[in-house]
């Protein structure tokens, strides 16, 4: 028997359109993320319909891990599920949300947070607790991927680099400085080359005030 597709979160590209449709990084994440969030803006939608959809934009967390200055950088293997990013360069973890966490958005942005916390522990193991914050949304429409998908930019900083991935999809995982990350530009899927342009920028909104 064929496995029930799996039905993931998104939001009417309308409503995106309404709050101020954008192309690259937005740091604005107080404007944006909670009527995303609001149960009367979202739904969850079978993913192989979402995919060939623009009218909707699948909400998509996409963590940085920062260690002392360096930056987690991996490649998609091609065990990963979206075969349009195998063997592509990344700095962000994360994935979709799916109907399994749907209570959770009956609640607060505090309760999205601790999905996209889950959503880590799946990727990778990490030393010690995680905290993470939220500090941009990330908007690419020019290509088949991105225009039906909103990432919200994550980041979270490490004490210890000592981590490991947790899915085959992940591989050759290392930080690197932004130096050696803009040198790999080329070879990074388009959502992390839109973060690496902006990583001084993001890195500044992630530290403690």
């Amino acid at each position: 028997m064929a496995k029930p597709d799996e039905m993931i979160l998104a939001i009417p590209r309308s409503l995106f359109d309404r709050l101020g449709a954008f192309e690259g990084l937005c740091f604005d994440v107080a404007g944006y993320l909670p009527p995303m969030l609001d149960r009367a803006n979202n739904r969850f939608l079978a993913r192989s319909l979402a995919e060939q959809d623009p009218a909707w934009k699948q909400i998509i967390p996409y963590v940085l891990f920062v260690h002392a200055g360096r930056v987690l950088h991996y490649v998609r293997s091609k065990k990963g599920g979206e075969s349009r990013l195998h063997r592509k360069g990344s700095i962000g973890i994360g994935g979709h949300m799916n109907d399994q966490d749907e209570g959770l958005f009956a609640l607060d942005e505090a309760a999205y947070l601790e999905g996209v916390r889950r959503e880590i522990h799946e990727e990778l193991r990490l030393p010690g607790p995680v905290v993470h914050r939220a500090v941009a949304l990330l908007n690419d429409d020019s290509n088949e991927v991105g225009r039906v998908h909103l990432g919200v930019v994550h980041v979270v900083v490490l004490a210890s680099p000592e981590i490991a991935a947790n899915d085959p999809a992940i591989s050759e995982p290392r930080f690197l400085t932004p130096d050696e990350l803009r040198a790999r530009r080329p070879d990074l899927e388009s959502w992390s080359q839109i973060c690496v342009d902006g990583l001084d920028h993001i890195l500044a909104a992630a530290a403690p005030a």
